[in-house]
């Protein structure tokens, strides 16, 4: 019986070691304790091919009328709108009512607003504008729970959200290295996050922008679902099985 100790620990400690990686590899950002852990400025970047809705309040209403995107559906109370947006072309403009051709891409939502009030002034002095990006989404693919488009409602969205949205990386994903694909003045980038690192905070792909594109690779073949080698997981089990058997024979 003793001479079954060492193999009975051996095989103990394989799968303590091996249950132990398999934890470290599925915690999201380690260390985030040391990390700024500050949210910083970011605001998104009005690019071509993005749709705005602008909204302009006045207390002059017939005034600000002609430079807004909401019709009004007339619902009870004027609660009930139909929004239709205005596309940002390649070259980075929108036609707007009165003003034409108004320079949008380049620009944060914050600045733009900002122009915008500046260049309706002559029309509507005391103009309160709101402006949103309605196609704001992203896509997340590979080796998460509900792969596909996530539409965004806000100015931020995180990667950490954009994953929670798609239900989560299945335990095949390697967390690791996430590929982001973002487009930047017309050419494709390609960066590679590991989600488990908690700098991920600091970095710049923490936020998203449009039409990001985020892809799960799957662990490599050698590793099965758990992080455990197939064969080594088979092997183990084998071995786990004889000792079980010699012990039970030697009883």
């Amino acid at each position: 019986m003793r001479k079954l100790f060492p193999l009975v620990t051996f095989v103990l400690l394989i799968l303590t070691t091996v249950s132990c990686r398999s934890r470290k590899e599925m915690v999201y950002m380690r260390g985030i304790e040391q990390a700024s852990g500050q949210v910083g400025d970011f605001e998104l970047v009005i690019q071509p091919d993005d749709i705005l809705q602008i909204l302009v309040q006045s207390q002059n209403v017939e005034a600000a009328e002609p430079f807004n995107t909401q019709v009004d559906e007339g619902g009870v109370g004027n609660q009930n709108f139909l929004f239709r947006g205005l596309l940002v072309d390649k070259e980075g403009y929108l036609i707007m009512p009165v003003l034409g051709k108004v320079k949008a891409a380049g620009l944060t939502r914050t600045a733009f607003v900002e122009s915008l009030t500046n260049q309706i002034k002559p029309y509507v002095t005391d103009a309160v504008i709101t402006v949103r990006i309605l196609n704001f989404k992203v896509s997340v693919l590979g080796e998460v729970r509900q792969p596909g488009q996530v539409t965004v409602s806000s100015d931020r969205l995180t990667i950490l959200e954009a994953i929670t949205q798609a239900g989560d990386l299945t335990v095949q994903g390697t967390r690791e290295n996430v590929l982001l694909i973002r487009e930047h003045q017309g050419q494709k980038t390609f960066a590679r996050i590991n989600l488990t690192d908690g700098n991920l905070v600091n970095s710049p792909y923490y936020y998203l922008k449009q039409n990001d594109v985020i892809y799960v690779e799957p662990k490599p073949a050698a590793y099965n679902v758990s992080g455990i080698g197939p064969y080594l997981a088979t092997t183990a089990t084998v071995v786990s099985l004889l000792v079980t058997a010699l012990v039970l024979i030697r009883l």
